[in-house]
């Protein structure tokens, strides 16, 4: 009875994967092919809209009116020239400083303060604008997730008919993102083609696009995290390099007039003077094992050696190992009593002990739970300048007794931020400087008084070698300290 259950639900499953293909082929306006596509053009822009909030809450948006209307300007233009030119595409500056620049469906194009930093031209800009234009006029997004749709219908359908199966869904799963990584370089190389094409349409230089990745390159290079071409759903920097160039060398051969494309390197490196740099202290930094929020006012102690990462919407601290991890996030009710009803009704905690106390004067809840039998957790909601803060600490249940000191440590830490060297603490800023005489990147950088310990890194800012010429009235990025202003 029990297998004749199975065979009718895949032969069902069979029944759908046929109607999707008969029923569900579209057009791509890119290359003109039908193809499967079981995302409709009204959920794209419905994935958008929700999408486009969540990106906001995570990074925040960096407030530069005139960066703004330059990505408005160009993007806009360039969605007219589009393989989709009736998309209503939306531009958005995040206030993070990773190098990064992401399209999701819909026509939302996002940049980060991070990868404006390292432009060095408006056409290095307009080459990643139409990559990322190119993801969504190709219909990439939608593309993924059909493919995704049915490859969890065939794994369903193989759930349902193998019982050895379900003990490797895990592997399954895992072996399913490799597959799909090879859809991710084919759509990374069509939108680099796609970048070329649309930047040379609105006239600029796509050679200048090709240059970007060895800025691209160094920073992998630099971070120790370069990853080889193979495994990464990029196409490795300097292979990029090559085929940009080709392409766009093709591409300018169908212009009629290829030396006047634009660059305009003096006008963008005036647009970006002033530029916020780097990790912003102001959202929380951490300085001898101590987390710091100068915007908000509160600090607490960090375990020695764990890592921390910082983010618009938590914070995130592990040790190396990953056996444990605390968890720092704003709690949305307004009182202790309902962000203890949430926190433990959201994860279905099953609570072993919960006591009221003061943290530093300040009212507080702890409640030792089990989220599910293989973890446990200590979590503290404090009370603090109108807020709620939610600090969870979790690891295995075996394991929780050696993690829980280290856990009650940080958390009852927790407390009023007043030193004023810890508050006044701010982001490096981008200051343009003319080069005063010629000579070297290096020479020039140390005229401007730039630490010895910064220059390579200043060098791959200005997209340049730290021995490449500079000359008198050239213009050059520099850091300087933020002041708040």
């Amino acid at each position: 009875m029990k297998n004749n259950i199975l065979r009718q639900r895949f032969s069902a499953l069979c029944l759908l994967l046929i109607a999707l293909f008969v029923y569900s082929c579209a057009r791509n306006p890119v290359t003109g092919k039908r193809q499967l596509m079981l995302v409709s053009e009204k959920r794209e822009k419905a994935m958008g809209l929700a999408y486009d909030p969540q990106v906001i809450q995570e990074f925040g948006l960096y407030d530069n009116k005139v960066l703004q209307d330059f990505i408005n300007n160009y993007g806009k233009r360039m969605g007219r020239i589009s393989h989709r030119p009736t998309v209503d595409y939306q531009f958005r500056i995040l206030d993070s400083p990773v190098v990064n620049a992401f399209a999701v469906p819909g026509g939302y194009v996002y940049f980060t303060r991070g990868i404006m930093a390292h432009f060095n031209n408006e056409a290095e800009f307009a080459g990643v604008l139409g990559h990322e234009i190119g993801h969504v006029a190709a219909r990439h997004s939608a593309q993924q997730q059909s493919q995704q749709i049915l490859a969890q219908i065939g794994f369903i359908g193989a759930m349902l008919a193998s019982e050895k199966f379900r003990q490797y869904s895990d592997l399954a799963q895992t072996g399913l993102g490799l597959m799909f990584l090879k859809f991710s370089r084919n759509h990374e190389s069509q939108s680099d083609k796609l970048g070329v094409e649309y930047s040379t349409k609105i006239g600029f230089d796509a050679h200048q696009m090709a240059g970007f990745f060895n800025t691209i390159k160094r920073i992998q290079d630099a971070s120790g995290s370069n990853v080889p071409t193979f495994l990464s759903t990029h196409p490795d920097p300097g292979d990029r390099y090559v085929r940009v160039n080709q392409l766009a060398t093709k591409e300018q051969a169908k212009t009629t007039s290829p030396k006047n494309l634009n660059v305009n390197r003096d006008k963008y490196l005036r647009m970006i003077d002033g530029l916020v740099y780097g990790e912003d202290p102001q959202l929380g930094y951490v300085e001898n094992d101590v987390f710091y929020h100068p915007q908000l006012k509160f600090q607490f102690p960090t375990p020695k050696s764990w890592q921390t990462i910082n983010s618009n919407s938590q914070v995130q601290i592990a040790p190396k190992d990953g056996k444990a991890a605390i968890i720092f996030t704003l709690a949305g009710e307004k009182s202790l009593a309902a962000a203890k009803q949430a926190a433990i009704s959201a994860d279905s905690l099953r609570v072993i002990d919960s006591r009221n106390l003061t943290v530093n004067g300040n009212d507080a809840i702890s409640i030792t739970a089990d989220l599910n039998p293989q973890v446990r957790l200590l979590m503290y909601l404090i009370q603090y300048n109108g807020n709620i803060y939610k600090m969870t600490g979790l690891s295995e249940t075996p394991n929780f007794n050696s993690y829980e000191g280290t856990f009650t440590n940080c958390f009852r830490g927790f407390k009023s931020l007043t030193d004023q060297s810890k508050i006044n603490v701010y982001a490096d800023k981008i200051k343009i400087v003319t080069v005063a005489k010629d000579g070297t990147l290096a020479d020039a950088l140390r005229a401007n008084n730039q630490p010895s310990a910064k220059l390579e890194e200043i060098s791959i800012i200005n997209g340049m070698q730290l021995t490449d010429k500079v000359t008198k009235g050239m213009l050059i990025k520099t850091l300087v300290k933020g002041d708040g202003k």
